[in-house]
């Protein structure tokens, strides 16, 4: 469930809390000619303000991304209660302690030789400004809101709309 009073007071670290419960989001490179958003596992570096990826250098968006791109990467909890929209830049770099941390036995599965398969690929987003909506996902409290504006005329409260702003 998404604490919206943190999506008011603290919309940044309710967004680092949020990517730890999603696991995957779509990944897309801005004004990209061939590729467009698609799937793509995260590993969050809350530190640094960023998001690491792997993928294969033959994929679409690698060949996109070039020496470097705008990105845009969308994230929707598995409630449904959480959306974001995060913008940033997007570079190949191979970092082995993010390595370390993001290597697992799904991320080996794609890479026949392992860590040091030529076709691997680390992609870091350096993030620059996110939208976030949280909303409530209290199926109650959403029914009051929805009443209450038919009632008043008011527009409903079932959540908060925010930007971010890493850099």
């Amino acid at each position: 469930m998404t604490d919206l009073k943190k999506a008011k007071s603290d919309p940044k670290a309710l967004f680092w809390e949020e990517l730890d419960d999603v696991t995957a989001g779509m990944l897309g490179v801005e004004n990209a000619q061939h590729a467009g958003l698609q799937p793509m596992s995260h590993h969050a570096d809350p530190e640094h303000g960023r998001l690491w990826f792997v993928s294969r250098r033959d994929a679409d968006i690698v060949k996109e991304i070039g020496s470097g791109a705008p990105a845009r990467y969308v994230v929707i909890a598995k409630d449904h209660d959480f959306h974001a929209s995060v913008v940033g830049s997007i570079r190949e770099r191979r970092d082995e302690a993010v390595l370390d941390d993001l290597w697992n036995p799904v991320v080996a599965s794609w890479f026949e030789e392992g860590r040091d398969d030529p076709s691997l690929v680390m992609l870091e987003m350096a993030l620059r400004e996110a939208d976030v909506w949280a909303s409530t996902d209290s199926s109650t409290l959403f029914a009051w809101e929805i009443a209450k504006a038919n009632l008043t005329g008011d527009d409903p409260d079932v959540g908060v709309r925010t930007k971010i702003a890493f850099a």
